[in-house]
C-alpha cells in the first residue's frame, strides 16, 4: 500500500493507528513524505522503528499540487514498493493507495479482499468516503461502479496490465478507464467505511480544488456537455461556488486552448462516452440530496 503525505502531522497519527489496527494488515506500507516541513518526518521515523512492514521515502520540498505532482509522488511510492517486494521476495496479489487524511474501518482490507475472492473479474475496488459530522457519518455519493481515489485496491494483474500508476492529472480516472477497456469490473462498496478528514479536493481549499478539477476535465478530453452537467451538479449543492470554480477551470482552459492529454485511449473513451449513464448518476445524486447519513458507531 502507498500513501502520499505532505505536512500531515494532524492526520497521520489517527490514519496510521487505523492501518496498524486492521484485522488484515498490508504486507508493506510505503509512505512517501513529499518534503514535509512539520512533524510528519518524526512521525514516520517512529512508525518505521516500531513496525518492520512500514517504510518511508522522502522527496525534496515542493508546493502542494493535486495535478501532475500528486501522481508523481504516488508513482514514486509504487515504483519503490514493487522494487522492494522484488528484492525481498515478498509475494503479493493486490496493491492499494491511501491518502494521509483517510481513516479506515477496522476490517477495511479484509472486506474488500473478500469481494475480490467472490468475483475474479474485479480489477479495482474501494470503500465509500464518509465525513464525520458531530458523530454522524455522511456518505459522499458518487457512482457505485467507480472506486474512489483514496482507499482503492487494485488486483495486481489489473494494475500491471493497465500500465501501473500514470503520472497524469486524475490518475485514478485514467486507471479506471484503462481497466474498463480491458474488461475488468470496478466497484465502490459503500458499506465499507473510510472516513476522510477533509473534503475531497480541499487540500488547497475548495475553490482551488474545483478550479483544478475543471481544468483536469478539459485536459482529459471530457466534452463541454459533460462539463456543463458537472457544473450544474456542483452548483445545486453547498458550497455553491464550487460550480463557478469548476466552470472557470474547464472553460477558461478551453478559451486559452491549453493542451490536452496525449493518451488516445483516454481521449477516445471520453469522446465516445454516452450521456445516459451520466444523467442517471446525477439524478441519483440529487435523489439522495448528495448525502446519505447514518449514525456513527461509537
Amino acid at each position: 500500500m502507498v500513501t502520499p503525505a505532505k505536512n500531515e502531522e494532524q492526520n497521520l497519527p489517527e490514519v496510521s493507528k487505523a492501518v496498524i489496527g486492521q484485522e488484515l494488515k498490508p504486507e508493506l506500507w510505503i509512505i512517501v513524505d513529499d518534503g514535509s516541513i512539520d512533524e510528519t518526518p518524526r512521525i514516520l521515523e517512529d512508525l518505521q522503528s516500531k513496525y518492520s512492514w512500514v517504510q518511508s521515502i522522502r522527496l525534496p520540498p515542493r508546493p502542494r499540487d493535486i495535478t501532475f505532482h500528486y501522481s508523481y509522488v504516488c508513482k514514486q511510492g509504487f515504483d519503490y514498493a514493487l522494487e522492494y517486494c522484488k528484492e525481498n521476495n515478498i509475494e503479493f496479489e493486490y496493491l492499494g493507495l491511501l491518502d494521509a487524511d483517510t481513516v479506515l474501518e477496522k476490517n477495511y482490507f479484509g472486506k474488500l479482499l473478500a469481494e475480490f475472492k467472490k468475483d475474479s473479474s474485479l480489477g479495482i475496488v474501494s470503500g465509500g468516503i464518509y465525513y464525520d459530522n458531530d458523530g454522524k457519518l455522511s456518505l459522499e455519493v458518487t457512482a457505485k461502479e467507480l472506486p474512489r481515489g483514496t482507499g482503492r485496491i487494485w488486483k495486481k494483474e489489473c494494475f500491471l496490465e493497465t500500465g501501473g500508476y500514470q503520472v497524469e492529472p486524475s490518475p485514478d480516472s485514467i486507471s479506471n478507464i484503462k481497466a474498463l477497456l480491458r474488461g475488468w469490473r470496478l466497484m465502490q462498496y459503500t458499506d465499507v467505511v473510510q472516513i476522510q478528514k477533509r473534503k475531497t479536493s480541499a487540500a488547497d481549499g475548495l475553490w482551488n480544488g474545483h478550479l483544478k478539477n475543471g481544468w483536469m476535465a478539459y485536459y482529459l478530453g471530457k466534452n463541454s456537455f459533460m462539463a456543463l452537467l458537472n457544473i450544474l451538479h456542483l452548483s445545486l449543492k453547498s458550497p455553491y461556488y464550487t460550480g463557478i470554480a469548476y466552470c472557470w477551470g474547464y472553460f477558461g482552459s478551453a478559451i486559452r486552448r491549453e493542451k490536452k492529454i496525449q493518451d488516445s485511449e483516454v481521449r477516445t473513451y471520453y469522446r465516445n462516452q454516452g450521456f445516459s449513464g451520466l444523467f442517471s448518476r446525477i439524478s441519483k445524486n440529487f435523489g439522495h440530496n448528495s448525502r446519505h447519513v447514518k449514525e456513527r458507531e461509537q
